[in-house]
């Protein structure tokens, strides 16, 4: 469904990921000569020659290049031929930047170039950059080739993630599930990271039943979970209606050595969405299983709202909102409390004012005070009054007026 595709976008790029390129030179996917060879003289070089600046670097010059077919590779020769210097460090933040920019073939470039120049080997991060490029220029195919040439010693906790990283993002789950099963093979010790992978690819085909398995097996080696690990768990949990579930993962929560103030502030949100989003147990739903679907979609959704407002990510929460406010599906008055309540947590007061009138003037979800109230006395039963008087006063100014009484 598209629904369940825009959530999978979404929720990758919630999630931190190693900085992840390719010798282009040996893939067979290209031919060996440069990339820019195929240009005209004056096209090629349109940087490459120009007269250099004063004030110039490195990363300019290469930015400068915009397009894919024009080499990165001539920019760093010409730059050192120069007689200029330039480490490490700085073409991995360089790379790091353009594939922000989403200037993969330029990225891989770079890489390559160090590989060939530099003294020291390429480091764990450095190849899961190549395998993550990789898979951006040429597809899963070359990643997957790329990471069953590395000698055994380079086939780290950090590669195995991103190519199973790029298995998640195509929804190739027997692939990833063999991946996972060599990776526990290995023995290799890890993050959270790679079970992450796992869970949010499960989550994202529709494989709930499956994240806890991946839970229980992060357990049995002990690794910690973080935040995003109790997200994606507790996610599961929600779309099935497994209330009673959720409960108890937030209590193992708590009971974190590693919780903090983003950890307490998402478990609060959670109970807040639990109460004033009256989401019941699956025992007592009663629904068609169209419409069961697009509830679990939707609550998942909400708990990626929920993560980024425990994380204070103001700009992801908005960018997530925008983006469910684009598709084609009804938003209901649930995941009106949810983004409402994260905004208000955060004191983005002006935000929380745009929702409710977004919400009133809702052609798909009649606006209804008894949610407001709902949401009122949440935030006071989570110990949150000055919260809950801002939210109070702001609906004044909405000519609205939010009773103290539970519902």
């Amino acid at each position: 469904m598209a629904t369940a595709s825009l959530f999978a976008a979404l929720l990758r790029r919630s999630r931190p990921r190693n900085p992840v390129a390719y010798n282009l030179w040996t893939s067979p996917f290209v031919s060996r000569r440069p990339l820019s060879s195929a240009l005209s003289r004056s096209e090629g070089l349109a940087v490459e020659d120009a007269p250099a600046d004063p004030e110039d670097d490195l990363r300019s010059r290469i930015f400068r290049l915009r397009l894919p077919k024009r080499s990165a590779t001539n920019a760093i020769d010409r730059w050192t031929s120069e007689g200029r210097t330039v480490t490490a460090t700085e073409l991995r933040q360089i790379a790091k930047d353009l594939r922000r920019s989403q200037r993969y073939k330029h990225a891989l470039e770079i890489l390559e170039w160090m590989k060939t120049h530099q003294q020291s080997e390429l480091s764990d991060n450095d190849n899961a950059m190549r395998i993550d490029l990789i898979t951006k220029v040429f597809g899963v195919s070359g990643a997957e080739e790329f990471f069953e040439g590395l000698p055994s010693t380079a086939k780290s906790c950090e590669a195995y993630t991103a190519l199973l990283h790029s298995y998640a993002a195509a929804k190739l789950t027997e692939k990833a599930e063999n991946l996972f099963e060599r990776f526990k093979e290995s023995n290799l010790s890890s993050s959270a990271l790679i079970y992450n992978e796992m869970m949010t690819l499960y989550i994202s085909v529709g494989q709930l039943d499956k994240v806890s398995l991946i839970v229980e097996e992060l357990k049995r080696r002990k690794v910690s979970p973080d935040l995003f690990t109790y997200n994606l768990w507790i996610s599961s949990c929600a779309a099935t209606l497994d209330i009673n579930a959720v409960r108890m993962v937030l209590n193992e929560m708590a009971q974190e050595p590693s919780s903090d103030e983003g950890w307490i502030t998402y478990m609060r949100l959670t109970d807040i969405y639990l109460n004033a989003g009256r989401l019941v147990s699956s025992e007592s739903a009663i629904a068609e299983a169209d419409v069961k679907i697009s509830q679990r979609e939707w609550i998942t959704y909400d708990f990626l709202i929920i993560l980024h407002a425990g994380l204070g990510n103001r700009q992801m929460l908005n960018e997530i909102w925008k983006s469910l406010q684009m598709t084609s599906q009804k938003i209901s008055g649930r995941n009106y409390i949810c983004i409402l309540s994260s905004y208000l947590i955060l004191d983005q007061l002006k935000e929380a004012a745009e929702v409710i009138d977004q919400w009133r003037q809702s052609k798909a979800q009649n606006f209804d005070i008894s949610d407001c109230n709902r949401i009122f006395e949440a935030f006071k039963k989570a110990g949150l009054a000055d919260t809950a008087e801002k939210f109070q006063d702001l609906m004044l100014q909405k000519d609205r007026k939010l009773t103290s009484t539970f519902c």
